[in-house]
């Protein structure tokens, strides 16, 4: 695997090429770097697979004076990825990732080949908006309040309800972190890209629809069979009936592809196969 850098607007930008073979096959995420994709990109040896740092994350650094995290300035650094890589590229995109990968897809129509979004977060596809962007506030304002372990603690309890966010699900207690292992004690850092305001841009992206649907790019929208109906897996139904599709289901959850070094190990082998499938 080789690893360079690359200077964009504000940004200097770490990525990873490894394999060769085939179109070269990209993979992103948000607020995951390139560290979350070493499982799949290893069922990849037939592939020139690309995996990059997203700006201000990981090994890239940013000098643009921001601290937030939008879809439009992200798609803007994987085009220069893909231009400095030669392009076009197959894309699996993940989380945030795949938000960013629908902006990308749409402002630089002729980038990619075709494009895997797994569970992108958008809220304003789903039929109860207004009440899930009041529980994903209310996880912020519990990190806000009480730092690390209460803000994780009440994200798992966002991410992981199943069903539309109810005047049952507000009237639930949110979870004491020493519920998932995780310590109660505020260490005072304000600066996680997950819990804090950095991404609000990216969960309050609304698809480009008419751009989407100009564009010579395949659009997969992807969901995990093991979601459920949790909220990554209703933004993505509701995000592929948008486009007028439906979500084609890859093995596990959210973070699938994953191998067992983040502690919540998805199905990597599996994954690979099925996104290999979809990929043709």
């Amino acid at each position: 695997m080789e690893t360079r850098t690359l200077d964009t607007d504000g940004a200097t930008i770490t990525y990873d090429v490894s394999g060769s073979g085939g179109r070269p096959l990209m993979m992103i995420g948000q607020p995951m770097d390139a560290s979350g994709f070493t499982a799949l990109r290893a069922q990849f040896p037939d592939r020139t697979v690309i995996t990059y740092d997203p700006r201000g994350l990981g090994r890239s650094t940013r000098s643009d004076g921001r601290t937030d995290n939008t879809p439009q300035i992200q798609a803007g650094d994987v085009h220069a990825v893909i231009e400095a890589v030669g392009g076009p590229v197959d894309l699996f995109a993940s989380s945030g990732g795949a938000v960013t990968a629908l902006e990308l897809v749409a402002a630089y129509p002729n980038d990619v080949v075709t494009l895997v979004a797994h569970e992108p977060p958008l809220i304003d596809v789903l039929p109860d908006a207004a009440a899930a962007r009041k529980a994903r506030d209310a996880f912020m304002d519990a990190y806000q309040a009480k730092g690390q372990g209460a803000g994780m603690a009440a994200f798992i309890h966002m991410s992981s309800y199943q069903g539309e966010y109810t005047d049952e699900y507000f009237a639930l207690p949110l979870p004491d972190p020493a519920q998932f292992g995780m310590p109660a004690e505020d260490d005072g850092k304000r600066d996680d890209p997950l819990l804090g305001t950095a991404s609000l841009a990216i969960t309050d992206y609304h698809p480009r629809v008419d751009d989407l649907a100009a564009a010579p790019t395949r659009i997969v929208i992807a969901v995990g069979e093991e979601t459920g109906d949790a909220f990554t897996a209703r933004t993505a139904v509701h995000t592929a009936r948008l486009l007028g599709q439906e979500a084609v289901v890859f093995p596990s959850h959210h973070g699938g592809f994953i191998g067992g070094e983040f502690g919540y190990a998805g199905k990597p082998e599996e994954f690979a196969v099925k996104l290999r499938e979809v990929l043709g």
